[in-house]
């Protein structure tokens, strides 16, 4: 007799499961290692800057000529544009010239007149004088006819200094420009009546070269001083640039002129003045801009872009790569700004790698992939990454 056993139902179908179970573990594919997170470095290396500063300064003429009316008189002619370039000795307004040549006129009759007496004068003396040797008229007489003749010479040079006046005040009349420049607004009107003690009748100003007044405190001043005539053997000539409102650059470079006699004890500034030149008159009196000029140099220090510096409640962290390719935060200590650039006084050392792209991607001890900063190249996302 032969026995058989079947295994029961339930034993059957546990043994089925697990089997299925099994099969699926083994067809499940191990989860995929994500990609490192790319930043770009930057490997620092000491290099020399230099270091400048900024002032507001204001334009002014190189020279500005008031003009005034010298004689008084009624304004009959307007000979220049306003806003027009003009040289010295060009016509600008003109006086009615009538009363000033009557005047001449009159001088030089006065002068004729009196020479006819002189003439007089000098006959009666070479009359005289034989006679009173003679003694056919007393000396006295003599006397009197050599002084009227003195008195006559003396006339003649007044009356030829009178006559000088008049030309003059008539050639006054003709107001002209004493420097060339740009003449501006006319302050005065055809017949008005204008004097020596009258009102401006217009403005004349070199602008060619042209005048930069701004203030410097008195340590800027003396850290310029020291540096710059050390390394120019005592050659004050600083190259100034010029700054506008919107940014730009004036395309010539100015000069120092000079410094003001004083440092105001009021503000602890000191004036000075330095010179552009103005070929194009694109530079006016009464504008501003930013005078900037190199003030020192820096040697052998670190820098960094200031994209890479981050502040965080007054200290200044940047993010760095270890040789292991791990991110590490480094505190530093910051000097001057110099463009887009920080300079690193502390924190940092020769041959650091300084992280420019991808720094929120990183994070105090995370691993990362770090290529070379290319400038204006954004860092790539890794596969995978969230938007």
């Amino acid at each position: 007799m032969r026995c058989s056993y079947e295994p029961p139902g339930w034993l059957l179908f546990s043994l089925f499961f697990a089997a299925l179970i099994c099969v699926s573990a083994g067809c499940k594919k191990p989860a995929a290692t994500p990609p490192l997170p790319e930043v770009q470095f930057i490997t620092l290396a000491p290099t020399n800057v230099p270091v400048s500063e900024e002032w507001i300064g204001t334009l002014d003429g190189y020279v500005n000529a008031q003009i005034r009316g010298q004689v008084t008189g009624y304004l009959i002619k307007q000979s220049y544009a306003e806003g027009s370039r003009v040289k010295q000795g060009d016509l600008l307004f003109e006086i009615d010239p009538r009363p000033f040549q009557a005047v001449l006129d009159q001088a030089q009759a006065k002068l004729a007149q009196d020479q006819a007496q002189l003439g007089k004068t000098e006959l009666d003396v070479n009359r005289y004088t034989p006679l009173a040797r003679e003694q056919a008229i007393s000396q006295e007489e003599l006397d009197d006819a050599v002084q009227a003749n003195l008195a006559a010479v003396a006339q003649i040079k007044v009356d030829e200094a009178s006559i000088e006046t008049a030309r003059l005040n008539l050639s006054f009349t003709k107001i002209t420009s004493p420097v060339d420049g740009l003449a501006g607004l006319a302050l005065a009107q055809i017949g008005d009546l204008i004097g020596q003690s009258g009102s401006v009748l217009t403005t004349v100003s070199t602008i060619d070269p042209i005048k930069v007044y701004f203030q410097v405190n008195e340590e800027s001043y003396l850290t310029f001083w020291r540096q710059f005539i050390a390394s120019t053997n005592g050659d004050p000539n600083c190259p100034l640039q010029l700054v506008f409102a919107d940014g730009s650059v004036y395309p010539q470079k100015g000069e120092f002129f000079f410094a003001d006699r004083q440092v105001n004890p009021n503000t602890g500034t000191l004036q000075i003045v330095g010179i552009f030149p103005n070929s194009n008159y694109v530079l006016r009196p009464g504008q501003y801009g930013r005078v900037r000029a190199q003030t020192q140099s820096l040697t052998n220090v670190l820098v960094v872009p200031q994209r890479a510096v981050a502040e965080l409640q007054g200290s200044y962290q940047v993010t760095t790569v270890t040789g292991t390719n791990t991110v590490h935060i480094q505190t530093v200590n910051v000097g001057a700004q110099i463009g887009s650039d920080w300079v690193i006084d502390s924190g940092l050392q020769p041959g650091d790698r300084v992280v420019v792209e991808g720094i929120q991607k990183s994070r105090e001890g995370a691993a990362v992939n770090p290529v070379p900063y290319a400038s204006g190249q954004p860092v790539a996302d890794p596969p995978g990454a969230s938007k």
